[in-house]
C-alpha cells in the first residue's frame, strides 16, 4: 500500500479502487482487504476510523490503537473532518453548488446488524465545484453529443452512499456507477476508454490531529486508472 502519512498514532494510505476496507459479507469470498494489507505491511494492528467503498478509490485513515480510534471516529460523527473528492460525471452541472437532498438509510440486513430499513430519510449536504468540461463528438442515447464534467465534491455528512446518490439526484451520475448511474455512459467509457472502475476518488481529509491538536491536511494523487480518463478527455488538472 502507498502510505501517504505514519505518526505513533495514525497512518493514511492510498487504496486503490476494487480494494474492501475490511472483511464483508458483502463479498465473502474476497480475501484481500486493506486493513490486513496495512496491518501487515507496518507489523501491527490497526483499526479503521471510517472507509470507502469497494469500487472508490483515495484517501483511507486509520488509526493505531484503540483510544484514537475512538477520538477519530467521534471527529467523522459529529462533522469535524473535512473530506474532499474529485468525480467525472455525466453532463454539464452548474459551476458551482450544494445539493441538500435528505437520503433515507441505505443498510443492508446482511451487512448491517442493526439495520432499520424503515427508519426515515436523514439530513444530506454536499457541497460541489465543477472543475472542467468535453463535449464529445459522439452520440450516446437519444442525443449527438456526449457531455462530461470534472467536479469536485465536499460531503458535509456522511450517508451511505451519498454522493453516488446525490449525483444521481441533480442528473449528473458518476461514470462508471454500476447502482446508481447511467448504464449507456457507463458502457461508452468502457468501449472507449477502457473504464473498469467508479470514477471517484477520494483526494483529501483535513482534521485536528486526535493527539496534537494541531490542524492535519492528508492529501492523495488520483489512482493511475483515474488520472488516465482525466488526461483522455483532455483535461490538464
Amino acid at each position: 500500500m502507498d502510505i501517504l502519512f505514519l505518526d505513533d498514532w495514525l497512518v493514511a494510505v492510498n487504496k486503490p479502487s476494487g480494494l474492501l476496507v475490511h472483511r464483508s459479507l458483502i463479498d465473502k469470498r474476497e480475501t484481500d482487504f486493506a486493513m490486513q494489507r496495512v496491518r501487515n505491511q507496518l507489523g501491527r494492528r490497526v483499526y479503521p476510523v471510517h472507509r470507502l467503498d469497494k469500487p472508490t478509490s483515495g484517501i483511507l485513515l486509520f488509526a493505531l490503537d484503540p483510544g484514537t480510534a475512538r477520538a477519530v471516529t467521534a471527529r467523522f460523527t459529529a462533522g469535524q473532518v473535512k473530506k474532499t473528492y474529485r468525480a467525472i460525471v455525466r453532463g454539464f452541472p452548474a459551476p458551482a453548488g450544494e445539493i441538500d437532498y435528505a437520503l433515507c438509510e441505505a443498510l443492508d440486513p446482511l451487512t448491517d446488524a442493526r439495520a432499520d430499513l424503515d427508519k426515515g430519510p436523514q439530513a444530506a449536504t454536499t457541497h460541489f465545484r465543477r472543475l472542467a468540461t468535453v463535449e464529445l463528438p459522439h452520440g450516446v442515447g437519444r442525443y449527438p453529443t456526449a457531455r462530461y464534467a470534472l467536479v469536485e465534491l465536499q460531503p458535509k455528512t456522511g450517508r451511505k452512499h451519498q454522493l453516488r446518490r446525490h449525483l444521481k439526484h441533480i442528473f449528473h451520475p458518476i461514470i462508471g456507477d454500476t447502482t446508481h448511474g447511467d448504464g449507456r455512459h457507463n458502457r461508452f467509457f468502457y468501449e472507449r476508454f477502457d473504464n473498469r472502475r467508479l470514477l471517484l476518488v477520494a483526494t483529501a481529509l483535513r482534521l485536528d490531529h486526535p493527539q496534537t491538536g494541531e490542524p492535519l491536511v492528508l492529501t492523495a494523487p488520483p489512482a493511475a486508472d483515474f488520472q488516465r480518463i482525466v488526461s483522455a478527455l483532455g483535461w490538464d488538472t
